[in-house]
């Protein structure tokens, strides 16, 4: 009884507890909640940033003590985190850039690397330097604005479409990563990245394979980088080619690895193909609980040299509890709440989710340099990452053509 109950004494565990308080918060006390603010113009606006930073520092030293963690540099470190992070928002929220799609985790990398990489990251900063923490508690919060009715209501082709690329894709990536001689673990974690949902799937399959977390921090500013340029580069292809919205749409939900970047590309084309691309990139999401599973099946057998058929004991003991978070608020939202209550919590939460992928981009930022990006040790997985994308954006545009130019208008 001991060894089971000693088990939500680990990280996994109380990530979810705390996106559980979060969520539970968020449903109660959906109005005085704190929000990031979109600029700093006024008092409120400053007193809005103060909440928010009080809220975060609150959940990271609590989960910290937890932990038994060092307390004593969290303060200024976070300070100087969240600083980055208001920088971040408030470029994006610069009227030129707005009008180009860039959102504020962009430059919340790009402002981390370029502190990591002009000036020496001092010891205590590293304090509150949390990427893969943040992004846990932000992807439970990212479960709680999956609808479930709401997917399969005006979704069910981009779910349909989702499932054949992601297959597809993850197994092409994974079988040139071995051909191409990258170790296991960087080739499984790029494989879920291009295929899946991007920064997310990377995290989740980390968490399945126990992964090496400057691999992580190499694939996650990989897919950060390479969506910039997609983010313009697919819309003005998509008129090139005379692709009808809802085609456009599903195509760049289906390749482009940032929900807000989907968004902001297919706004570039048209009002339903911003919608139908949201809807597609939903539709992975929804996958990458299943995702997780077969990896966790997957890697558990390999683990015991393919000659043990995986227990069931080892592949929960493997597989992620924060995705566990992530599937269980997704159907607590869709299924036992009203529509719009869950609706309106949603909306706090995507908050919560936004700023917390903010600040754990900032660390990322200041987790990675420029050198081992372009290192000569990572340039094998940088070419398959390039490849196994190019390859995800003729195979999507093909289905999402089939699914949405042919399939859809046949069956009305």
């Amino acid at each position: 009884m001991k060894k089971w109950l000693k088990q939500f004494a680990t990280e996994d565990w109380i990530i979810v507890f705390a996106g559980a308080v979060m969520l539970a918060l968020a449903v109660i006390f959906p109005d005085v909640m704190p929000e990031m603010p979109k600029s700093l113009r006024s008092g409120h606006d400053w007193l809005s940033a103060g909440y928010m930073f009080l809220f975060v520092l609150v959940l990271t030293y609590a989960t910290s003590a937890l932990l038994k963690r060092p307390l004593k540099w969290i303060l200024p470190s976070l300070a100087v985190i969240f600083s980055l992070t208001l920088a971040a928002q408030l470029i994006a929220s610069i009227p030129v850039v707005k009008e180009y799609g860039f959102e504020s985790v962009f430059f919340a990398v790009i402002l981390g690397l370029l502190v990591s990489n002009v000036f020496k990251v001092p010891r205590w900063l590293g304090s509150a330097v949390q990427s893969e923490f943040y992004i846990k508690i932000g992807i439970i919060c990212l479960g709680s604005t999956i609808l479930f009715g709401d997917v399969m209501k005006s979704g069910a082709y981009g779910l349909a479409q989702s499932l054949v690329v992601v297959f597809t894709v993850w197994y092409f990536a994974f079988w040139l990563g071995r051909r191409m001689k990258i170790d296991p673990e960087m080739g499984t974690m790029v494989s879920s990245a291009v295929s899946i949902c991007g920064v997310s799937a990377a995290i989740a399959t980390c968490g399945v394979i126990k992964g090496d977390n400057r691999k992580l921090s190499y694939v996650i500013s990989l897919v950060l980088i390479i969506a910039i340029p997609m983010m313009y580069l697919l819309p003005w292809l998509a008129n090139v080619m005379g692709l009808s919205e809802e085609v456009a749409g599903a195509w760049l939900g289906g390749t482009i690895d940032t929900t807000g970047a989907v968004a902001a590309s297919g706004t570039l084309v048209g009002e339903t193909a911003a919608k139908t691309a949201v809807i597609v990139k939903s539709s992975q999401n929804v996958l990458l609980g299943v995702a997780a599973f077969i990896i966790s099946l997957m890697w558990t057998y390999q683990g015991k040299g393919g000659v043990e058929k995986p227990t069931a004991g080892v592949i929960w003991d493997r597989f992620p509890k924060f995705v566990v978070g992530f599937i269980l608020a997704s159907l607590v939202f869709s299924f036992c709440m009203d529509a719009d209550l869950a609706k309106q919590a949603g909306a706090v939460t995507k908050g919560f989710q936004n700023t917390l992928f903010s600040v754990a981009f900032v660390c990322i930022g200041l987790e990675t340099r420029f050198s081992e990006i372009f290192s000569k040790e990572n340039r094998v997985p940088l070419k398959v990452f390039l490849v196994a994308q190019g390859f995800n954006i003729v195979v999507t545009l093909l289905v999402a053509w089939l699914m949405f130019g042919v399939v859809k208008p046949l069956l009305g």
